[in-house]
């Protein structure tokens, strides 16, 4: 098995936890065999003296398919 991991950033206005979602459901869209996320960093967007987003920065790991024996 071969896997690949890329960088995705998500942003939510509402939670982390959301900005996270966002992002893995996005890349889910067009990658398959998605196998794990790790949150490589997390900042709060601030206006007018309050959070008001978060970005959520997210290495996603997933397997290369082997299209040579399909």
């Amino acid at each position: 098995m071969v896997e690949k991991t890329i960088d995705l950033t998500g942003t939510s206005a509402n939670s982390i936890e959301d900005a996270v979602n966002l992002a893995i459901s996005r890349a889910a869209v067009t990658i398959d065999s998605l196998r794990q996320a790790q949150i490589v960093d997390i900042r709060a967007i601030i206006t007018d003296g309050a959070v008001s987003h978060w970005r959520v920065r997210v290495k996603v790991t997933f397997t290369i398919q082997d299209r040579l024996h399909e």
